[in-house]
């Protein structure tokens, strides 16, 4: 009898065989010959290779499933699905470096770097500097024909414009820092001392600052005083002295003495200067009160009191170095320093830093009441100076006169209260 051997059904494909050695195999689907061939292959990287392996495991797992017929259209619809969203991924994730774009013009990618509209303007105005000359100059000339003939020109780089321009603008503007300046005025209620006032805070306007300027008053601050201080425009410091004195001379040398206190008190720092009202006074001086580092002197002309003639009084001077001093009266020749209250400044340290000027003593620094008239000036450099060696004459060899101490009171004239006129005209006429 004939015997027939049955073919493997593909319904078990995946039926299991025993071996001899008792080993279990699983029959595989030639489809599965992809799998077979790469199993062949040996990677040098361990474990890269059984990562690559665990990854053909899955896609053959979701590839080559087999479908029955039924199946077939299920199994076409998840792939096309599956590529075009893979495709889809691919695109909006390049991993190319190179990108090429057509549509940008050779003009969206220039530079061009622009002068500033100030150096623009030069430009326009000074972009061609004529200069007639026979001979040929260097690099950078160029020629132009005007009227038949040749003019020879430089033409200017924007770069040395703007250079030039930047330094016009620093030189205009001082950034060197200054000494402060403390103005000392005493002052009292008299005719003319509005208009003192007003003159001498209109030119303290006019010196750069800082500058301080303190104003002070006997028995009260007045509020005309204050108006007139207000309106100068510059930094100041009103101040009352409430010492009782019942002469008139010493009237000034306590106002002083107040502002003195005021600056010890306060530690200010700068120069000193005791500027009357009624003092005619040049801006040139005050610049040159900055150069002061301790102690500075000039001379002064006065007018004597036959008010005929002028006096000079103050240092005479080999440079900046005090040699001797000027002075005509022979009440005076016996002072030890022959200056005028308004021809010296000095430094406001050497009120209250003992230590730096290595003053002998701690006594404050004051002005005296107790001595004659017009000796108030040297007893109180006395205590600033030990001797001429230790002063500055200015300017350089005090060569010129910067103040002027007059002497124009108007005698026995009383001002209007508060400064005010009663009526401002005797008559008044009507217009036609």
């Amino acid at each position: 009898m004939a015997q027939f051997r049955r073919t493997l059904s593909p319904a078990y494909h995946d039926r299991q065989y025993p071996n001899g050695a008792g080993a279990v195999f699983s029959v595989s689907s030639p489809s599965h010959k992809f799998s077979s061939s790469n199993a062949k292959y040996t990677s040098p990287f361990p474990a890269l290779a059984a990562q690559a392996a665990a990854l053909r495991k899955f896609l053959a797992g979701v590839f080559v499933r087999r479908y029955g017929r039924k199946g077939q259209w299920r199994k076409a619809v998840f792939r096309c699905v599956l590529f075009f969203f893979v495709g889809f991924m691919l695109g909006m994730f390049p991993f190319g470096h190179h990108v090429v774009v057509d549509d940008v013009r050779p003009s969206d990618m220039s530079f061009e770097i622009k002068p500033p509209h100030a150096n623009v303007q030069l430009l326009q105005e000074n972009h061609v500097l004529k200069n007639r000359v026979g001979g040929e100059e260097g690099s950078g000339v160029v020629e132009a024909a005007v009227g038949g003939g040749r003019e020879r020109g430089f033409i200017i780089d924007p770069v040395s414009l703007s250079v030039a321009n930047h330094r016009s603008v620093a030189e205009r503007f001082d950034f060197v820092p200054r000494k402060q300046l403390i103005v000392v005025t005493p002052t009292y209620n008299r005719a003319f001392q509005a208009y003192f006032l007003n003159r001498l805070g209109q030119l303290l306007r006019l010196v750069p600052p800082p500058v301080l300027w303190i104003v002070v008053e006997m028995k009260a601050a007045s509020m005309e005083t204050a108006e007139v201080l207000r309106k100068t425009g510059v930094m100041y410091r009103h101040l009352v002295c409430d010492t009782n004195s019942t002469d008139l001379k010493d009237r000034g040398v306590h106002q002083r003495n107040t502002a003195l206190e005021h600056i010890e008190r306060h530690r200010l720092d700068g120069i000193v200067y005791f500027a009357d009202d009624d003092n005619v006074y040049s801006l040139e001086l005050f610049d040159t009160l900055r150069d002061i580092s301790r102690f500075g002197t000039w001379p002064v002309a006065m007018l004597a009191p036959s008010k005929n003639k002028a006096i000079l009084e103050g240092p005479v001077c080999n440079a900046s170095q005090v040699i001797g001093w000027h002075t005509n009266e022979k009440s005076k020749r016996l002072r030890r320093f022959h200056v005028d209250m308004s021809g010296f400044a000095f430094n406001s340290t050497i009120l209250w830093d003992t230590k730096r000027w290595r003053r002998p003593t701690t006594n404050p620094i004051r002005q005296l009441d107790t001595v004659k008239e017009g000796f108030q000036e040297t007893t109180f450099i006395e205590q600033l100076v030990e001797d001429e060696n230790q002063m500055e004459g200015s300017p350089v060899g005090c060569s010129k006169v910067l103040n002027w101490h007059l002497h124009l009171d108007a005698h026995n004239v009383v001002y209007p209260k508060d400064w005010l006129l009663q009526k401002n005209l005797d008559a008044v006429v009507p217009v036609n």
